[in-house]
């Protein structure tokens, strides 16, 4: 409440702007989400009507442009012109000032296609920041920001760090750090009770240990989901998320490690056919995977049927069948010693980094009501969704390729 009372007393748009920016990054924005929109709605519809640049500062002006951009307003580049020379370069002058720099290299990781200025801000803000001699605290921040900058966070893991420097700050608020630490621990305990939830779910189906060839990262999994997903009310979100992610784990290394050619053709058929008869033709070690998949999705299906009134198990079945073929596939590669195309590779690996079939379950589980214009838009693999896996892709591959190597 008295969070909400500073929100509603801070008339100034730059002070409105600093707390939000610090309700963010003590990761308790989330409780205030009406309450910073209607701020950020107002600021932006203000400079909108002025017609007008927004702010001279340099840090004011940077942390605006990404507050705003954060929460998908539309604001231009252009408003960082008037801190560029003739010449078309960022003025000397704005070398020494290290938190407008911070901010506007924090500002330029929100750049879209094409956005030069921001491009060479990054490069400039860069360049000086590394350059500077810096106190104690600034360089904390500053070796932070430029190690990991905040667009590319893990929001929990940062909220953490963040808490213990906003603690040291002389300027520090002492009612926005009770609060943050009060939230974290809070939520941390709900983290906690979820884990125990998936771990009792992850041991009572067995995989583990009846097929120990394959990778155990249950936690790994669910802090995946953290990731994405922070907020207490998508917790089971969350527990679905790292089920789902623990059973991909499994199928990819039946077929990246374990699997025989036809062994792997029979499981992707049997997926193709989803039906329990199928695990007939599976050898023991697929049947109890294929098994726990069935039942996983089936039991899903029967909490939004029942809840929101839709059938999602021909989705999920496309999603599961769409992710073993391509695992397939590559098997198929690396049994007959083929080099695929750049194209090809690719093509595959949209949909062998396994975005679809997360995003799928998360959509059915968060989503309410259920859209059909949605769900078949969802199923045609839109662009959105390729650009998005083709990251994801070639980010796991850059950060895999010399383990794979060697």
């Amino acid at each position: 409440m008295q969070a909400k009372i500073m929100l509603d007393e801070a008339t100034e748009p730059q002070d409105q702007l600093n707390l939000i920016d610090d309700l963010q990054r003590l990761g308790i924005s989330y409780h205030f989400e009406d309450e910073i929109k209607h701020i950020l709605t107002f600021i932006n519809r203000k400079d909108d009507k002025n017609n007008e640049p927004r702010i001279k500062d340099l840090y004011a002006t940077a942390l605006e442009f990404r507050l705003l951009r954060q929460h998908g307003f539309n604001v231009s580049q252009e408003i960082f012109d008037c801190f560029k020379n003739e010449e078309g370069y960022f003025k000397p002058n704005l070398y020494e000032d290290t938190k407008g720099l911070l901010q506007l290299y924090e500002a330029s990781f929100l750049s879209t296609e094409g956005e030069r200025t921001l491009e060479v801000a990054r490069e400039f803000t860069i360049k000086h920041l590394q350059d500077q001699i810096l106190d104690q605290d600034s360089a904390l921040l500053v070796h932070h920001a430029l190690e990991l900058p905040l667009h590319r966070t893990i929001p929990r893991a940062e909220a953490r760090w963040f808490i213990n420097l906003y603690s040291q700050n002389s300027d520090m608020n002492p009612i926005l750090l009770e609060l943050a630490q009060l939230d974290f621990n809070l939520v941390q305990a709900t983290y906690q009770q979820e884990l125990k939830q998936v771990s009792r779910w992850w041991k009572r189906i067995c995989l583990a240990e009846k097929l120990p060839f394959a990778r155990d990262r249950l936690v790994e999994c669910f802090f995946c989901t953290i990731g994405g997903l922070f907020e207490p009310q998508y917790g089971l979100c969350r527990t679905i998320l790292t089920k789902v992610m623990c059973l991909l784990t499994v199928i990819d290394d039946i077929y990246d490690v374990y699997g025989t050619l036809d062994e792997l053709e029979l499981f992707t058929l049997a997926f193709e056919r989803w039906d329990v008869n199928a695990i007939d033709q599976l050898p023991d070690y697929m049947q109890i995977c294929y098994l726990a998949v069935i039942n996983f999705v089936n039991e899903i299906a029967y909490d939004v049927l029942t809840g929101k009134g839709v059938l999602i198990i021909p989705y999920l079945r496309n999603a599961w069948t769409d992710i073993c073929k391509a695992y397939l596939q590559e098997a198929k590669w690396n049994f007959n010693g083929h080099t695929p195309t750049l194209e090809e590779y690719m093509e595959n690996a949209r949909i062998t980094i396994s975005s679809h079939v997360i995003m799928s379950h998360a959509f059915f589980i968060v989503t309410n009501p259920i859209e059909k214009e949605a769900v078949e838009y969802l199923q045609k693999y839109p662009g959105v969704i390729r650009w998005l896996t083709t990251i994801l892709r070639l980010a796991d591959d850059l950060a895999t390729s010399s383990v794979r190597t060697s």
